[in-house]
This record gives structure tokens, sequence and C-alpha cells, in this order.
């Protein structure tokens, strides 16, 4: 009888190789897995392009003015990344 191979992924941070069964999928260990949540709390991730409604006639969601004082225009003491 054949051995069905087992699903295999790469850890998005090391790139090793990772089994299907493997409890910290996709990550291939807790250590790779704190350096990805890092990545996101410091911004290290973005969306590199405008994200568009449907509904809106393809128009983004908010515009920023840019003027002072606009609440649009604010980033609320957030940090942008570099």
């Amino acid at each position: 009888m054949a051995r069905k191979k087992a699903a295999s992924f790469r850890c998005p941070t090391c790139r090793k190789i990772v089994l299907a069964d493997d409890p910290d999928i996709p990550f291939c260990s807790d250590r790779c897995r704190v350096i990805d949540l890092g990545k996101w709390v410091s911004g290290g991730y973005v969306i590199s392009s405008p994200v568009n409604d449907p509904e809106s006639g393809g128009l983004p969601q908010h515009t920023n003015s840019g003027r002072a004082g606009d609440p649009e225009s604010e980033d609320h003491g957030r940090r942008k990344p570099n």
C-alpha cells in the first residue's frame, strides 16, 4: 500500500520546513511566532496600497485632506513605519 505524504509548509519567519501536524504551524517554533508578532506590533507589516470598497464605487473609504487640525489627517499618536 502506498504511503501518503504529510503536507508541509515553510515557516514564514525562517523558511524551515514545518509539517502539517506540528503544533506551532505555520511557524516552526514559538521563537519564530514571537518574532512575527514583534513585526506586527512594530509596524513592520503594512498594506502597500489603499483598500477600496466596491460598494462605494471603488473609491478609498477614507480620504486624507492633510489640513492641520483635521481629525482625518491626525495620526492619533501612532508611529509611521520607516
